[in-house]
């Protein structure tokens, strides 16, 4: 059985981003739809959310600024009309965990087993480790985030997010809120790492989402 679902293993990792955004994206709605059933909301709604989607990207196309921001563009949206068709009807608060579960939870065996997959068969797990996050600056991120590295030498790597085009989105759509939910995506690779088997560790501190004014991705070898 190919644990490996995104392709992580090998020195010619490149995110298929836009694979990837239409999956999260189908599995954000369809979650929501099959979590949300005893709400007792109308069909019409999560019909709608889709629908809502296209016309706010295409109103919003001159954020895509490459074609990374372009798919990014297109989950962080999804996570915005949902919101407005939610939140007046179930409270903000219920809202905001609808749309957590829904955009974390259906991916996040397959990340997890993926991400541990590669880990376990690499060589040296650390440079694999920062092999693929470099891969996802480049070909995931793009042009719509702004990083730091701080620290990139054989014994940790440490880069900080110094603009989130994710928070961008979000704070000009007035949902700031929504922001921790992508940051909480990331958990489900971050659970993949094992210190004590793979030989480093990781920190997040803090989040731009979370009231910082940076997101800090440190990876730290445990042992020479």
């Amino acid at each position: 059985m190919n644990t490996d679902r995104f392709g992580l293993a090998g020195d010619d990792y490149v995110p298929d981003v836009a694979g990837d955004s239409a999956a999260i994206v189908e599995a954000f709605f369809d979650h929501l739809a099959v979590s949300l059933r005893d709400a007792d909301l109308p069909d019409e709604l999560f019909i709608g959310m889709r629908a809502s989607l296209v016309e706010l990207a295409a109103a919003d196309e001159q954020r895509g600024v490459d074609e990374s921001a372009r798919y990014n563009l297109w989950m962080t949206l999804a996570l915005v009309v949902a919101y407005r068709a939610l939140r007046p009807r179930l409270g903000r608060e219920v809202t905001v965990a609808a749309l957590r579960a829904a955009f974390v939870e259906p991916l996040a065996e397959p990340v997890q087993a993926g991400t541990r997959a590669m880990l376990d068969a690499a060589d040296d797990p650390f440079a694999a480790m920062v092999a693929v996050s470099k891969a996802r600056e480049m070909y995931a991120f793009g042009a719509g985030f702004d990083f730091a590295r701080t620290v990139d030498d054989d014994e940790s790597y440490h880069l900080d997010v110094v603009r989130c085009f994710y928070h961008d989105v979000l704070v000009a759509h007035s949902a700031p809120e929504l922001t921790p939910v992508m940051c909480e995506f990331d958990a489900n690779w971050i659970r993949a790492i094992d210190p004590a088997k793979h030989g480093f560790r990781f920190e997040r501190v803090i989040t731009i989402g979370l009231g910082g004014t940076h997101c800090p991705f440190h990876w730290d070898r445990t042992e020479s």
